[in-house]
């Protein structure tokens, strides 16, 4: 099964990412462990680590005309980080990936399977 893992950073993991030094480097580091083990396992089938949420913009659309929402938006600590889309053979093997997750020491990770598209 495929499962899509969405990774909450909170926002000191999202300062840790530009951070020099040593708190730099462990933030990476343990990102670069956990994409390492994923990538051996040969699990992975996409992903990506996403700007901070003051970066993008919520669109929506009310009758004709679009509108615009600068972020952040969600009312909560933790901010979508990234994500990453794994095969796997269930969902105890997809909560064992989650809680490996240095993203779920700090913050939370969200898993949902991907929902097959028939065509």
């Amino acid at each position: 099964m495929q499962v899509t893992m969405l990774f909450h950073e909170s926002p000191e993991g999202f300062a840790a990412r530009t951070a020099g030094g040593a708190e730099g480097e462990a933030f990476w580091g343990a990102w670069r462990a956990y994409a390492g083990a994923l990538n051996e396992a040969g699990i992975v089938r996409g992903g990506n680590a996403l700007m901070p949420p003051a970066t993008g913009v919520i669109v929506k659309r009310r009758g004709d005309a679009p509108q615009v929402l600068d972020g952040p938006y969600a009312e909560t600590k933790e901010q979508l980080g990234g994500y990453i889309v794994i095969e796997v053979a269930d969902m105890d093997a997809a909560i064992a990936w989650a809680a490996r997750c240095p993203a779920a020491a700090t913050g939370a990770v969200e898993i949902r399977p991907v929902l097959p598209m028939n065509g």
